[in-house]
């Protein structure tokens, strides 16, 4: 009897353990804990803001990479316990699950984000804005935010129900959530002129546009042999970045976009280690979340031992002359097997978003005659080998949207498997797809 194939993952979408910098992790800790004048506040409670030398080169080493309007201060960072952590904290302090009419998520979606959703009072209000070339489809969104506002009229839904005023922060009517950089699942980077539509839109609909900015840094040429110094600063601005200079500035103190920033997949995902930009006012009010007035800021210690990494510049240096080649060599290995052994079957690729290509994830489209759930059931059973299916990445619960969107879709992750596992489970698939076709 055959043995089975060796497992092949390309559905986990953590970084290979390879690429996690252990050895200087080391050090940086042992700095932290022989050092009596680091030692004693990284062991101690934090402030709410968190771990000030932190927020100071963490405020300069965005400064450095995105080339803001203005200045990046430290009061505009609140360190956190990483993106997703985060985002409860945003919706505990930022909305009213009454008053606050709806959250749109650019779809597909980043999935697991929805449960955060629901677990702050959103079930049956989460609904997917479709996306497209550009980014998203504005005219879809606008619609939906012009009903969203004439029901909250109809119902008399003017002020918050359940939080009550405090000084630290506002409530929003509106949340919208995306991945505007190498968007998860699909790769994808939101046009420029999307994004100013985008930040408009918020405003004029008091919506609190909240982006997982975490792969922008995780970059490369598009094309094998292109020049690494097209990488040294962002594709786009963020919306962040956006929010402070599009027609003279915020409209408030407030603002309306929030920057979700972690050091998962640049360090490590076990720090639980991350930050959050915005506005001074709006920084500050998410430090007050009840967890952080209560504990402190999340993760001292390991915002401790990160700032380490940024103090000395290793962490700059790491991304660009470590991460940034290695995920670039994975991300054409795979394209390359793609086009070798899936394109003949039917399966076609997206082209690359520009001279720069990055992130996780390759988001392919099935021929017209293959479900994707399908395929998902038979790489498992008869090639050892583990895939996203396309519906996975729908908004779950939203009333009305298609049940069968993105179902000849998969995702493909190319940061978890081994190099050489990539070519294989690639070519894996592309049997299966013979067998299917």
């Amino acid at each position: 009897m055959t043995a089975p194939p060796d497992f092949i993952d390309l559905l986990c979408g953590w970084p290979n353990p390879a690429l996690l910098p252990a050895p200087d992790l080391l050090r940086s800790a042992t700095t932290v804990l022989t050092t009596p004048d680091i030692t004693n506040p990284a062991l101690q409670y934090g402030p709410d803001e968190g771990y000030e030398p932190l927020r100071a080169h963490v405020a300069h080493w965005l400064e450095t990479f995105y080339q803001p309007c203005d200045r990046i201060s430290l009061l505009r960072i609140c360190i956190t316990g990483g993106a997703s952590q985060n985002l409860a904290c945003v919706l505990q302090v930022f909305t009213d699950p009454l008053y606050t009419r709806t959250v749109w998520m650019v779809e597909p979606t980043y999935h697991l984000a929805g449960r955060i959703f629901d677990d702050a009072g959103f079930d049956g209000r989460v609904h997917g804005v479709p996306e497209n070339d550009e980014g998203l489809d504005l005219e879809f969104l606008e619609a939906g935010l012009q009903a969203a506002e004439k029901k909250a009229a109809a119902e008399g839904n003017t002020e918050p129900k359940i939080k009550l005023p405090r000084p630290w922060r506002k409530i929003y009517k509106h949340v919208i959530y995306g991945v505007p950089t190498f968007a998860n699942p699909s790769g994808k980077i939101m046009s420029v002129g999307h994004r100013e539509e985008l930040v408009r839109l918020a405003r004029r609909y008091d919506a609190l546009l909240v982006t997982d900015d975490v792969y922008d840094m995780l970059q490369w040429p598009s094309t094998p042999g292109g020049d690494p110094a097209q990488t040294e600063h962002p594709v786009a601005p963020r919306l962040v970045d956006v929010d402070r200079y599009l027609d003279g500035g915020p409209v408030d103190e407030w603002g309306h976009t929030i920057s979700n920033g972690s050091f998962s997949k640049l360090i490590s995902p076990g720090a639980r280690t991350g930050w959050a930009e915005a506005s001074e006012k709006l920084a500050y009010g998410l430090s007050q979340v009840g967890s952080s007035r209560s504990g402190g800021a999340p993760s001292q210690l390991s915002a401790a031992c990160v700032d380490q990494l940024l103090a000395t510049g290793f962490l700059e240096t790491y991304v660009r002359d470590t991460l940034r080649p290695a995920y670039g060599d994975r991300y054409h290995r795979m394209i390359a097997a793609i086009e070798e052994y899936l394109v003949p079957h039917g399966v076609s690729v997206p082209e690359p978003p520009g001279p720069v290509a990055g992130g996780y994830f390759i988001w392919i489209k099935l021929p017209s005659d293959v479900d994707a759930a399908d395929v998902v059931r038979r790489a498992q059973r008869e090639e050892n080998l583990r895939l996203a299916p396309g519906t996975l990445f729908q908004v779950i619960g939203d009333q009305g949207a298609d049940k069968n969107r993105f179902s000849d879709r998969l995702r493909l992750c190319f940061a978890w498997a081994e190099p050489q596992q990539l070519t294989e489970g690639v070519r894996r698939l592309g049997a299966l797809l013979g067998r299917m076709v």
